[in-house]
């Protein structure tokens, strides 16, 4: 049996962004049988246009955006909280790829939402607009969250999350999700 691949999509374009370290973090901690993929084409995506969203004028960076969710079995979002919300730049990259609706690469795709920030809050509004646009798109949103506050001293040298209770949940929520996607593989046999 193939490794159950899972795409993650930090949904901030900082090199120093304490989401793709949540991505690394989330990484070292996936269940025996599972690897994560960081999705690194956010900053290339244009931004959405219904004009260039035909077969003939789709942009390399959009195909690559759903070629790579096409091919995943699931999904992991890790998302900063800009203005209480989502941050532009992920939006956008969800705009893309919700279509062509209603069968575009998100439908039935198993996908978690996780966040950080430097603030107590861990990005909790953005963890929740984000979950109700992929509901929307009709992704296959898990329930559980990981809030990581203060994400500025959140993580360990080896990459890992310092804090004990918030590593055996990122631990859990993989598990998780790694579980909905073995179902959703044998329904499909």
């Amino acid at each position: 049996m193939s490794a159950i691949r899972i795409l993650g999509i930090s949904g901030s374009l900082r090199s120093g962004s304490h989401n793709t370290a949540l991505l690394r973090a989330a990484a070292l901690s996936l269940p025996s049988g599972a690897e994560l993929e960081v999705y690194d084409g956010l900053r290339d995506l244009p931004p959405y246009d219904a004009d260039l969203d035909t077969a003939e004028t789709e942009t390399e960076a959009v195909g690559r955006l759903r070629d790579a969710i096409a091919q995943a079995d699931g999904v992991l979002i890790s998302t900063p909280e800009f203005n209480g919300s989502i941050p532009g730049a992920l939006k956008n990259a969800l705009d893309w790829a919700s279509r062509p609706f209603p069968d575009n690469s998100f439908k039935g795709k198993p996908t978690a939402v996780v966040g950080a920030s430097t603030g107590l809050f861990g990005a909790v509004w953005a963890q929740a607009e984000t979950k109700k646009v992929l509901g929307i798109v009709g992704a296959d949103v898990l329930d559980g969250e990981l809030p990581v506050g203060q994400a500025t001293g959140a993580f360990r040298d080896d990459g890992r999350l310092l804090d004990d209770d918030l590593r055996d949940a990122l631990e859990e929520l993989l598990g998780v999700l790694a579980a909905r996607v073995g179902a959703r593989d044998s329904q499909a046999v």
